[in-house]
């Protein structure tokens, strides 16, 4: 009498119910078994060459195996430990899971991409933070907040980039606007939902604190060195009626001031305010 091989058993395993957490997933891929460990090269290859982060239900067609939004998270967050102290890390966003560059390694990677990130205008952020932590909301209460007019520039700004968008219309005269976060906003600050934002207590205390720390620099910033006495100019050389005097054109240097003076090259932000 044959004896029933083991993996047949497992595969009936797998059939039958799902997986045992802590027990080898059995996946017939590639013409044989997969286990745990096979499935998470295959996770870490789709998730490594996707440019957008991949949700649990996409992830869940890499598996023959019929598995749980749960069972797939704890492989998932198996491999993002299997990472660790590496250049980079999987993390979990909003839109899903996505390997991404550790912040510290980042300058370094901006050497091969020397092109200067967009910079936005402190009322753009004012803006997209009272969105944030208010929403939904129309132009006239974040106008209400701020106590200042809010330009259309600055809204079309916000969506242009994909962090704000439409929701609907308030049911009030005019029929105002709402708007609304994305998930790709959260998905740029590497936030998984709006409750991992910081709560304005924080940013308030980290704001009085970058303000101490800025008037404390001012106030112990050194004296000004006095600049020395200018040498009285050398009394003129007189020089000969028939003396032949060559004249050439002024310099670069005595027509035009310094590169830059008095100041560097206008680094603005993007959108005004």
């Amino acid at each position: 009498m044959s004896e029933q091989a083991e993996p047949l058993k497992q595969q009936s395993d797998a059939d039958g119910g799902p997986a045992v957490e802590g027990e080898d997933i059995s996946i017939d891929l590639f013409g044989g078994k997969m286990d745990r460990e096979r499935l998470k090269v295959v996770l870490e290859a789709a998730l490594l060459t996707s440019t957008e982060p991949l949700p649990v239900s996409e992830l869940k067609k890499l598996s023959d195996v019929s598995l749980d939004t749960r069972q797939m998270e704890s492989v998932l967050e198996e491999l993002a430990q299997d990472w660790q102290g590496r250049g980079v890390e999987l993390n979990r966003v909003a839109s899903g899971w996505r390997f991404r560059a550790k912040p510290e390694v980042q300058q370094y990677l901006d050497r091969l991409n020397p092109q200067k990130p967009p910079r936005y205008s402190r009322a753009v952020l004012e803006t997209l933070a009272i969105i944030a932590y208010h929403q939904p909301v129309t132009r006239g209460d974040i106008e209400d907040i701020r106590g200042v007019a809010v330009s259309s520039q600055i809204l079309k700004t916000l969506e242009t980039r994909g962090w704000v968008e439409v929701v609907g219309t308030r049911d009030a005269p005019g029929k105002p606007e709402l708007f609304a976060t994305t998930k790709q906003m959260l998905d740029d600050l590497n936030l998984r939902m709006l409750s991992d934002l910081p709560s304005l207590q924080e940013i308030g205390s980290l704001l009085e604190q970058e303000t101490a720390e800025a008037a404390s620099m001012r106030t112990s910033a050194p004296e000004p060195i006095a600049a020395p006495a200018a040498e009285p100019a050398p009394a003129p050389v007189a020089i000969p009626a028939s003396a032949s005097v060559p004249v050439s054109s002024p310099s670069h240097a005595e027509t035009d001031a310094p590169e830059g003076w008095p100041f560097g090259p206008d680094d603005a932000a993007t959108a005004g305010s």
